[in-house]
């Protein structure tokens, strides 16, 4: 692909992105999403296919780029739970692009299931080894880490954000990340660690 059509996928990506963290699928349109990225409409249907497609598209390099941003850390889940956190915080539009997922394609597709099973079975050799609490089946522990790591942004009722959504302040936002690695760090420490 010559480097103006990689440029103009990118835009369209970007653009893309931020239409459906906004609307989600059924919301965006293919018209807002052209006019943003500066590109024709029907290089979205060239390059990506339908509108789900472009939302699979946009999924999967969202995904991606949190995989690279947050590298998984079977030593360290409290760690990595702290670490999504932060990539969460200084990104919120990825929850609500996830949140839009769940509600409009709620069966795991591309990359997440293959991603998933790997943690899981670090998780377990991690466990068998008696590095990580054992109270818990690894696909449970490894949900309830991330889960832990992305609570806050479920809770709205307890989000500091002022007019028009502004960020947490930052004392307010270290407070809330050592709660998530806290709580991260009790759940997955093993039971002679807590005695």
């Amino acid at each position: 692909m010559p480097r103006d059509s990689q440029a103009t996928r990118a835009r369209l990506l970007d653009a893309a992105f931020t239409e459906f963290a906004a609307y989600g699928i059924a919301g965006a349109r293919v018209d807002r999403i052209a006019e943003t990225a500066g590109a024709n409409k029907r290089l979205i249907y060239v390059y990506f296919g339908n509108k789900e497609e472009l939302f699979d598209e946009v999924l999967r390099r969202a995904l991606t780029e949190g995989a690279e941003s947050v590298p998984f850390d079977v030593d360290d889940l409290p760690g990595y739970a702290g670490a999504i956190f932060d990539h969460l915080v200084a990104r919120p539009d990825l929850m609500r692009l996830r949140l839009w997922k769940l509600l409009e394609r709620p069966s795991a597709t591309g990359l997440e299931p293959d991603a998933f099973r790997r943690k899981v079975a670090e998780v377990a050799e991690a466990q068998q080894r008696g590095d990580l609490a054992r109270e818990l089946v690894p696909d449970d522990l490894l949900t309830m880490v991330l889960a832990v790591a992305q609570a806050w942004f479920f809770a709205a009722e307890g989000r500091d954000a002022g007019e028009g959504g502004q960020a947490w302040s930052p004392e307010l936002q270290a407070l809330h990340r050592s709660a998530v690695v806290e709580a991260a760090r009790r759940m997955t420490e093993p039971r002679a660690a807590h005695q």
